[in-house]
């Protein structure tokens, strides 16, 4: 039997309506399962916990001078937060040689790029070395935490150990350096970075053969001496 053409023209529509709601449905259900967050019954994307992240800026102690690649204290770092599940990304802008000069004048487009949640500061270390002016590295180290903390991120500064040889009066004088730089930016202070290296009865045994920086075996300790202050920072709000 032949359907009237009018009535074939109503019966094509409605075939085409139901397929485009058909379509529609599908659509919908393939957004809500790609968007999770847009759905009532899947978990809300601000629920996971954002990755902080922290921006190192050393020296050859941080960089790995001397050593193999991945072995160095920031990279033990790493694989430490790892382990114990800790959501952190380490961003390890260290450069050997670098002084407190360097540091401060490279520090805004590093801050600018990463945006960190905390800044550790590690130089001052070359600047005793070369015999630099005690009060330009006070300044660099001021102005590098104050600028970290203007742009919203936490402040570690690591004091640098000076060798013996230097005598007890410079060694008091680089550590006050530090305590005033620490107070005045309200930053965090770490004096432990050589502890357990430097100190030792044979410190030999810790050190490359320039005497100078800490060979591999060493990476674990200064790893050990920072982590935990570092941990406390990032879990505090």
């Amino acid at each position: 039997m032949q359907i009237p053409l009018f009535r074939q023209r109503h019966f094509n529509r409605l075939v085409l309506g139901v397929l485009i709601s058909g379509i529609a449905c599908v659509l919908g259900g393939m957004n809500a399962s790609a968007n999770p967050s847009q759905s009532t019954n899947g978990p809300s994307a601000n629920t996971a916990k954002a990755k902080q992240t922290v921006l190192i800026v050393g020296d050859s102690l941080s960089a790995e001078y001397g050593l193999p690649r991945g072995t160095g204290w920031v990279q033990l770092m790493d694989k430490q937060a790892v382990q114990e599940k800790i959501s952190v990304q380490l961003i390890n802008a260290s450069i050997s040689g670098d002084t407190t000069s360097g540091g401060v004048s490279r520090l805004p487009a590093l801050l600018q790029l990463h945006q960190p949640h905390i800044v550790v500061i590690e130089l001052g270390g070359n600047d005793a070395l070369r015999g630099l002016s005690m009060s330009m590295t006070q300044n660099n180290l001021g102005n590098m935490a104050q600028a970290s903390k203007k742009s919203g991120a936490k402040v570690l500064l690591v004091a640098m150990q000076v060798p013996p040889n230097y005598g007890e009066n410079y060694r008091k004088q680089m550590d006050a350096v530090y305590l005033k730089v620490a107070k005045e930016s309200g930053s965090q202070l770490n004096q432990q970075f050589l502890k357990g290296v430097a100190d030792d009865a044979d410190p030999l045994k810790w050190f490359q053969a320039d005497k100078i920086h800490p060979n591999e075996a060493a990476q674990s300790v200064m790893m050990r001496n920072i982590w935990p202050q570092l941990k406390s920072m990032l879990r505090a709000p």
